[in-house]
């Protein structure tokens, strides 16, 4: 009973996120008509690698980008008899498996049919079947200021949930939802790699596998309906992810810049240095409250120059046709649409 339970949860899980992404293709942890090697969780974190989760043939698969193009890792791994990770949510939560070795193999001999060029690729969400969506409210210092709030003693900690999961180039349906105040968030977002429960601040690091463009899109009307954020927070496609998903070791997250645009205007211009509570610090707070898990993910925070930070006077609200960036780093630029 308890197993089918579970199969029920991931299958309603599955379909919950098809509907949020806007046109985005997904699909949690399907393999199509492979089956899975048998994997321990918590193997070797991949490094160096740029990854990609895309839908190829069909059905999600683990993308990496290459000199060559997004090189499909299921087809490389068909063609060089590899049994690596075939999607991002397995590689998250078992480790390299192999991985590494079939991104060196595939680019130095595989042929032109194992690559995509990125423009044709179709995204998904960076991960897929988190357990945990968390957020932090106000954890950029001018953010706090301009929206007259104090700066924060703690972390605010709030979450989304699955159906809010969207990707690069996807769609959130404004016009579907019973608000009016559409508001942009750009934000570093968190992969966890492993399960971190208790851990210190000089340990947290070493549990995070890696980073991604994160928008914490939002309804500002709904968020101040009470004291709880939530409602306004995770209407379904309100987090976009994406395009990448970068290994934690090509990412130093306490010295980006983080710049938002919306229609091609930049709103948001700022640095990670500015967090009131570093990526260490927030991993390690919260791994005090919950136990984190492998492809849980962290919304860390929005710096200053978002809509509800304007005099009111001044608030020109989000509305269908718009097309908003946001570009971080290292980690490509996330571009999506509303409508």
């Amino acid at each position: 009973m308890q197993g089918n339970r579970r199969d029920f949860l991931k299958q309603a899980g599955v379909a919950g996120v098809a509907v949020a992404a806007g046109g985005c293709a997904t699909g949690g942890e399907m393999h199509g008509g492979d089956a899975a090697p048998k994997r321990a969780a918590g193997g070797p974190m991949p490094k160096g690698l740029v990854l990609v989760a895309m839908m190829a043939d069909g059905q999600p698969t683990l993308g990496v980008k290459t000199d060559r193009g997004v090189l499909d890792v299921r087809r490389a791994a068909k063609q060089f008899g590899s049994n690596a990770p075939t999607t991002v949510d397995d590689v998250v939560r078992y480790g390299d498996g192999g991985l590494g070795a079939l991104v060196k193999t595939a680019t130095a001999q595989g042929g032109a049919g194992l690559f995509a060029d990125e423009s044709a690729v179709s995204f998904c969400p960076c991960v897929m079947n988190p357990e945990k969506i968390v957020c932090v409210g106000l954890n950029y210092a001018r953010h706090a200021r301009e929206t007259n709030n104090p700066i924060p003693k703690l972390p605010i900690l709030f979450n989304k949930y699955n159906n809010a999961l969207n990707c690069h180039q996807g769609v959130v349906e404004v016009s579907k939802v019973p608000a009016k105040n559409f508001d942009y968030e750009s934000e570093l977002v968190i992969v966890m790699g492993r399960k971190a429960h208790n851990v210190s601040e000089a340990e947290a690091l070493s549990h995070v596998f890696g980073y991604c463009n994160g928008n914490d899109f939002s309804a500002r009307d709904l968020q101040s309906v009470s004291s709880q954020w939530m409602i306004g927070k995770t209407c379904d496609g309100f987090g976009l992810l994406g395009p990448y998903l970068v290994t934690a070791d090509l990412v130093d997250p306490n010295n980006l810049k983080v710049v938002g645009t919306v229609n091609g205007e930049v709103r948001q211009n700022s640095n990670t240095n500015d967090m009131v509570f570093n990526c260490a610090q927030i991993i390690a707070y919260t791994s005090k409250l919950m136990t984190l898990m492998p492809g849980d993910i962290i919304y860390t925070g929005t710096p200053e120059g978002v809509i509800n930070g304007y005099p009111p006077d001044k608030r020109v609200w989000l509305k269908p046709g718009d097309k908003l960036t946001t570009t971080i780093g290292n980690l490509g630029t996330l571009s999506f649409s509303l409508a």
